[in-house]
């Protein structure tokens, strides 16, 4: 055989191995585009877990802030928290860094729940109804001015979507606040409260008992399984 011949061979099994080839990428390319979606989804719900840990600290720390100043006063920004609270000499922290950052925001800044009947009596009746219509007491009888025109106020509150977002103002800073909530608007994997939008989840310490036995704050739902 001579090599032009060897060579005319050869073609039809390089033609084949190209055929070959180019199957196997395309099996590839399908199966990372059915995988795409649930690590998508997974990658969210990581995301939204650590809103939910930040966010309860931050509602934690608002807690002590109130205490420290026995009812008398509110923070007023994120900061005024991380500056931490007197104690003595030194300065007791009551939040971390890391928590003063929203993992679901595109500027990573928390939106403020100033103390107002119209925002928390919708919140605070989702909890009602997540409780099977009781809702906790607060922790500490300091809050309990900064709920009782909002409980007042239960049996007009209709209940609206869980999914859909709040129409809101964005306030991130120089306002008393009792709580906060991600400036996302979008829909969620997880369930906070029996609520699946970003924009609902308000974290404060209003509404979350105050005893060993009382209910605390729910563990997230697994993701809605008509994603």
């Amino acid at each position: 055989m001579t090599p032009m011949e060897n060579r005319d061979s050869r073609r039809p099994e390089a033609g084949m191995t190209l055929i070959a080839v180019m199957a196997i990428m395309t099996i590839l390319a399908i199966a990372l585009l059915a995988v795409a979606p649930s690590v998508q989804q997974e990658v969210q719900r990581e995301k939204e877990l650590e809103a939910i840990r930040r966010g309860e600290e931050i509602a934690n720390a608002i807690r002590e802030f109130v205490i420290h100043h026995r009812g008398t006063k509110l923070p007023e920004s994120i900061d005024e928290l991380l500056e931490g609270l007197p104690q003595g000499t030194k300065t007791r922290m009551i939040l971390r860094p890391s928590a003063a950052i929203d993992p679901l925001s595109e500027d990573g800044k928390w939106r403020l729940i100033e103390p107002e009947p119209q925002v928390l009596a919708s919140f605070a009746k989702r909890v009602q109804t997540y409780n099977n219509g009781l809702l906790p007491t607060n922790p500490s009888q300091l809050f309990d001015k900064y709920s009782i025109i909002i409980v007042n106020s239960l049996n007009t509150e209709s209940e609206d979507d869980l999914t859909e977002p709040d129409d809101f103002d964005i306030v991130t800073d120089n306002a008393p606040f009792i709580g906060v909530a991600s400036q996302s608007r979008s829909r969620s994997v997880l369930t906070y409260y029996g609520i699946e939008n970003h924009s609902k989840w308000v974290f404060t310490p209003l509404f979350r008992g105050g005893g060993a036995n009382s209910p605390g704050p729910p563990r997230p739902a697994a993701p809605n399984s008509n994603r």
